[in-house]
């Protein structure tokens, strides 16, 4: 097997990471058949994510070659001998994480973050995000590092998990969070808190968001629509028990809210999905549909209860609702109470099509049928999340 670990490329693990961020987590675990990692994880360089090393190079090598497949578990052995020298020798970045990451089985209970870390640590990713919102570049493992020595004994890892506690603190607040770090709910009171204090007395934050979501938006020039759908995210059971009450009282900015208002991203999302509607119906081979499909909320305003009219190749009609968003997968959007109720009783043709990332690379999922049966509802304003 070192012989075949030996031959793996640092292209076809890119196509990896490539697959992963497109299925998300559970579905590539699941489709190649592996377990969650518990101790070795491998950092996506594109987006700071954290991936279960082992999986990955499974994955890897049916993008070596056409004819190839993934390799299952079985097949070898992980570890630091095995796959960890690996995706070393291809220059990846390999994590190993510790019993407060909440990534192993170690016992004993986890060091409790003191007030000065934590403020240090939201501080630091809340400079990260402004710039983000800005459209600055960063680099994440550069500021990483240089953060850790002012910590007390804390791994790259922990600050990890630490900054994906902080974006699930963001999106209660209805904030947007910091791109590649993928909401972890367990959130803390001291975490919590702190979060709010810095967004309450940090008016730079407030300028950069607003800016963000307000920000008017086009249809990218050239789309590769092979590449732009992707699969849903799963909701977390979590959000089904009552939150804590010092989750219950967050500060208000609705930037999420602010950002469904934006009309000109609403109307460019839409175009871009009649266009992606007409591209597959040619692909199909019925383009005498592709000629049917009608932006009809721009033709016949906004009321109808969806966006889009298309058809599946058989000619029966979609009824496409388009949420967009310039942020990440897992975003909350909103959908009115007609909107919802009209996936009720159309549920058999009923389609809502998430836009997410819009501003970069455009890519969406869809959720057909009823929207409650996917999302949770808060049932005064049918604010929709994942999270």
């Amino acid at each position: 097997m070192s012989r075949k670990l030996s031959l793996l490329t640092r292209e076809a693990v890119h196509a990896a990471f490539a697959e992963f961020q497109r299925a998300g987590r559970d579905h590539f675990l699941v489709e190649h058949g592996f377990k969650p990692s518990r101790d070795y994880f491998v950092r996506d360089p594109l987006t700071g994510d954290l991936c279960d090393s082992k999986a990955i190079v499974g994955a890897a090598f049916k993008h070596l070659a056409p004819e190839n497949t993934s390799l299952i578990p079985s097949e070898f052995s992980g570890g630091a001998a095995t796959v960890e020298a690996t995706l070393k020798r291809l220059g990846f970045e390999v994590v190993r994480l510790s019993a407060e990451d909440g990534g192993s089985a170690v016992s004993g209970r986890p060091k409790p973050w003191s007030a000065a870390e934590v403020e240090l640590v939201v501080t630091d990713y809340l400079d990260m995000l402004t710039l983000d919102l800005n459209g600055q570049r960063i680099n994440k493992a550069e500021r990483r590092r240089r953060l850790l020595p002012l910590l007390s004994g804390r791994t790259e890892a922990s600050v990890e998990f630490k900054r994906r506690n902080i974006s699930a603190v963001l999106e209660r607040l209805q904030v947007p969070p910091l791109r590649g770090y993928l909401p972890a709910s367990n959130i803390q009171r001291e975490l919590f808190d702190e979060v709010v204090r810095q967004i309450v007395t940090r008016p730079e934050i407030d300028a950069s968001a607003s800016s963000a979501v307000e920000r008017p938006t086009q249809i990218p020039d050239i789309i590769d629509f092979e590449k732009v759908r992707a699969l849903p995210p799963k909701r977390d059971p979590r959000l089904e028990e009552p939150a804590p009450r010092y989750l219950r009282t967050p500060v208000k900015r609705d930037y999420f809210e602010r950002e469904a208002n934006n009309r000109r991203m609403g109307l460019a999302g839409e175009a871009f999905v009649v266009q992606f509607e007409r591209w597959r119906l040619v692909r199909e081979g019925v383009g005498q549909l592709a000629d049917r499909v009608k932006h009809v909320s721009a033709l016949e305003g906004d009321g109808l209860g969806y966006d889009v009219l298309s058809f599946s190749k058989d000619g029966r009609e979609r009824h496409l609702e388009v949420k967009t968003t310039a942020f990440g997968q897992t975003t909350p959007f909103f959908i009115s109470s007609n909107e919802e109720r009209f996936s009720q009783e159309h549920a058999a043709t009923f389609t809502l099509c998430r836009v997410f990332d819009f501003r970069l690379a455009p890519k969406f999922f869809e959720l057909d049928g009823p929207v409650a049966s996917h999302c949770h509802l808060d049932p005064i304003t049918f604010r929709a999340s994942f999270q």
